[in-house]
This record gives structure tokens, sequence and C-alpha cells, in this order.
């Protein structure tokens, strides 16, 4: 038994199985809760009440960012700061902005829902508490594993694993910290 827990892991054979034990969960009021399994878990996804829209927000901020960057920068070299009179032309020739533009705002956008991605997920992490729960690497094959964190208010070792139980997985299991 370690001091500390990251928390206690459920092991369960269908995804029929997970889904309840995540919904009888979450109304026990656990609100910490991770589900791991092979395949996504859409009904279980929107149980846990998470969703991808911090990925877009960041990569459309980012990509009206770097679009107005470009366009003001060419505006500035072209109009202000190093105005050619070509042609008769005006120094503000906007058509011309508009494929650069679009070409660095999508560049933007996409670098920054890489970056943001990878921030939110915490990546790269060479290390995880579960790595070291015997049989967890199944979760990639054919098991499906909720885990409710330590940090969860409502979190008691004793009362929770008794609570896990009741939800007849095939494993319960201590996550040392």
């Amino acid at each position: 038994m370690a001091d500390r827990l990251y928390g206690l892991l459920a092991g369960f054979e269908t995804p029929e199985a997970i889904d309840r034990a995540v919904r009888r969960a979450r109304s026990a009021g656990y609100t910490e809760i991770r589900t791991y399994s092979p395949f996504p878990l859409h009904e279980t996804h929107e149980v846990l009440g998470r969703g991808g829209l911090p990925v877009a927000v960041i990569a459309v901020l980012a990509g009206l960012f770097g679009a107005c960057l470009q366009y003001f920068a060419q505006y500035w070299m072209n109009a202000i700061d190093w105005p050619l009179n070509v042609g008769g032309r005006p120094l503000n020739s906007w058509p011309a902005f508009i494929p650069p533009t679009l070409i660095v705002g999508m560049l933007w956008a996409a670098a920054a829902a890489l970056i943001g991605m990878l921030a939110l997920c915490r990546l790269p992490r060479l290390h995880h508490p579960l790595f070291a729960v015997p049989g967890f690497e199944r979760a990639s094959a054919d098991r499906f594993f909720m885990c409710v964190l330590a940090d969860d208010p409502r979190f008691d070792e004793s009362a929770t694993r008794s609570f896990l139980r009741e939800l007849e997985p095939e494993t319960v299991q201590d996550v040392p910290a």
C-alpha cells in the first residue's frame, strides 16, 4: 500500500459496464473521474462533460491574430515604411495582401492548435502513475478503466473502494502517486 494515492482504478470488460459505472459515480457526487478505453466512448464523454472546444477557440483566436498581424505588417511595409509607387497602383493594395494573410493565418491556427492540444493534455509526459498498475496496458487493447482521483473532494479511500466494488468491476486497484 502506498503512502499517497493518485486514485483508485476499476477495470471493466464492456463499454456498457463502464458507461453505467461513470453515470453512477457522477450521480454519487464524484467529479474527478478519468476513463481509459481502446476506442472513444461518446456517451461516457458526454456524461463526464468534457469537450474539444478549448483547442478550437485557441486555433481561431491565434489564426485571427496571425492574419491581422500579417495584413498590418504588409500594410506597414508597403504604405508607410517603404512606399514604392510602381505602375500607379495604390500603396494599400489590399487584394494582393489577401493570399499571404490567409496562409499566415492558417499557419498560426495550426501551430496554436498543436501547442494548445499538447498543453491541455499536459504532454509530453514520460511517466504517468497509471503506467505502474498491472494490467493497465490492456486499456489500449480490450479493457475499459475508470479512475477516481484522490483529488476528488468526495474521495475517501475505504468508502470509494467499497463504492467501486458495488459497480461490479473485474478489478479495483490502488494507483500509487
